[in-house]
């Protein structure tokens, strides 16, 4: 018998069926399964009474007649729960087996009926576990006190920003913190996931809430933990002094355990909606122009009233949360990494991590020298003596060049003429994208200024010689090659191939007299 019903739900039972409806209208309209609606007509049914005189009579005199087994019910009764205590008893037994890889519902009930062959059918054996399972999963709702914690994660999606020099889009990973007690947000694009990144961003947040909350906590990102534990996770050594010259404590969540942090897994959430959504059609050109715009929608969502409380996150922050954080130090904690590298003809050292190459003093040619960077600075020593320091760049395959590093001449050229990258990279932009690519590889060919910018000058001054088109066209034939140069383009030009389909330029035809390049291996 299914779980009893009411007198009244049992009277509109009988009233549908006098009425003439079938069994699934019966079940559509009073909410009750089609199994039990049968059981309780097949009930009825044994009394012999006519459908009028049921309606009419009472509660107890009704129950009475559909419950006129009783003996066989409470026999029923016993053995279910008899039933239901035995799998009442293995039902944690059985989500610890649920999460070993190939264990399946299925196969469990199998075992469970092997043991028990009156026990529940598959279907109820099912539901009993499925119910323990979401009872288990009920969440905890933590009261966090003010300043006592930083939540911070990284959300999936990137924002990003176009080179102005190259034209490609650079993609940013995007941090993302939060204060549980007032739920106060702060966001930031960086350009990894990289430790020194991490750390960077960390250190922005602190600056940003003006103090240190009590503790951090974030996944167990290899990042920041060496070895996951529960109970004593290892951390990196960088993350180790970060937590030291912050006087601050280290937690991380548990591994696939997301609730474990849900302040700043919803700030995710509200990021995508508040920041991302309302800069998808904004350009960007560098990654400094991109988090301006992310700081002022930052503060617009802050300040933004709650919608069932009163204040917003700003103003909670403020009365309740900033005057509990620990005192920021005199310096932010940046991470500084060293290399070696020789000093080239070019009087410029190479930083491999991002190809890269900075200029020193043209008297060090040859020289081994140690370069020492955090995410901002390049700083570059002779033994114990700095020789340069620069902004750090990470353009790939590009230059970062001072004027005091370059011997009288290459100064004397470039102040007479104007003359770096950026200039040729600017100019050629003007002409055309093509001519654009074809000066940006001239400018990483060559270990001298004078044969780049010489053949750079020559590029552009084609333009005004055939015009801005022509020499478009040109530089999008010459890119075909593996290499390009100043000639390549003036042939080109000088032989109106820029006119020319590249289907039909003439190639050499294929036969067997030409040997290929496995004859020279």
């Amino acid at each position: 018998m299914p779980q009893p019903l009411r007198m009244h739900q049992i009277k509109r039972i009988i009233e549908f069926h006098q009425q003439g409806h079938r069994i699934r209208q019966i079940e559509r309209l009073c909410g009750i399964s089609r199994n039990t609606i049968r059981e309780y007509l097949r009930r009825i049914s044994l009394s012999g009474l006519p459908t009028q005189q049921l309606v009419q009579l009472t509660d107890e005199e009704l129950m009475a007649i559909v419950h006129a087994d009783g003996m066989d019910q409470n026999r029923a009764g016993r053995q279910r729960d008899e039933r239901h205590q035995v799998i009442e008893q293995r039902l944690e037994y059985y989500k610890t087996e649920l999460a070993k890889r190939g264990v399946t519902r299925q196969l469990l009930w199998q075992e469970y009926r092997s043991d028990h062959p009156q026990g529940y059918g598959y279907t109820q054996f099912c539901e009993h576990v499925n119910r323990y399972l979401k009872r288990d999963h009920a969440v905890m709702h933590f009261l966090h006190r003010p300043g006592e914690q930083l939540q911070v994660d990284f959300a999936g999606g990137k924002l990003g920003y176009v080179d102005r020099s190259t034209g490609e889009w650079i993609a940013c990973e995007v941090l993302v913190c939060a204060m549980p007690f007032s739920h106060y947000v702060y966001v930031e694009a960086l350009r990894s996931q990289q430790q020194q990144e991490f750390i960077k961003g960390l250190a922005h947040a602190f600056h940003y809430l003006g103090g240190v909350p009590h503790s951090i906590k974030c996944d167990n990102m290899r990042t920041a933990v060496v070895r996951a534990n529960r109970y004593e996770p290892s951390f990196t050594e960088a993350m180790d002094y970060l937590a030291s010259h912050y006087n601050t404590t280290i937690v991380t969540a548990r591994v696939g355990k997301p609730r474990d942090k849900p302040s700043v897994e919803k700030a995710v959430d509200l990021a995508y909606k508040n920041i991302y959504a309302p800069l998808r059609d904004q350009v960007f050109h560098s990654l400094e122009e991109l988090n301006t715009a992310i700081g002022k929608q930052l503060e617009v969502f802050n300040a933004r009233p709650f919608q069932v409380k009163p204040g917003s996150r700003k103003q909670l922050f403020e009365q309740h949360e900033k005057g509990q954080l620990k005192e920021l130090p005199c310096s932010p904690y940046l991470i500084k990494n060293s290399t070696q590298g020789k000093v080239q003809r070019n009087y410029h050292v190479i930083l491999g991590e991002d190809r890269h190459q900075y200029s020193v003093p043209y008297t060090l040619i040859g020289k081994k020298l140690k370069l020492i960077y955090t995410t901002d600075t390049v700083e570059v020593y002779d033994q114990l003596h700095r020789v340069a320091v620069h902004k750090r760049s990470y353009r790939k395959n590009a230059y970062t060049t001072l004027a005091q590093h370059m011997p009288a001449h290459h100064q004397h050229i470039t102040q007479q003429l104007g003359w770096d990258d950026e200039y040729f990279l600017r100019e050629a932009s003007y002409r055309g994208q093509a001519v654009q690519e074809v000066v940006k590889r001239i400018l990483t060919s060559k270990a001298f200024y004078e044969q780049t910018y010489n053949s750079c000058l020559g590029i552009l001054r084609l333009g005004k010689q055939y015009g801005t088109q022509r020499l478009e066209a040109a530089c999008q034939r010459a890119l075909t090659a593996p290499t390009v140069n100043y000639g390549m383009i003036a042939n080109i030009l000088k032989r109106r191939l820029d006119t020319t389909p590249i289907t039909q330029v003439r190639t050499t035809p294929s036969h067997g007299q030409i040997r290929g390049p496995q004859t020279y291996q």
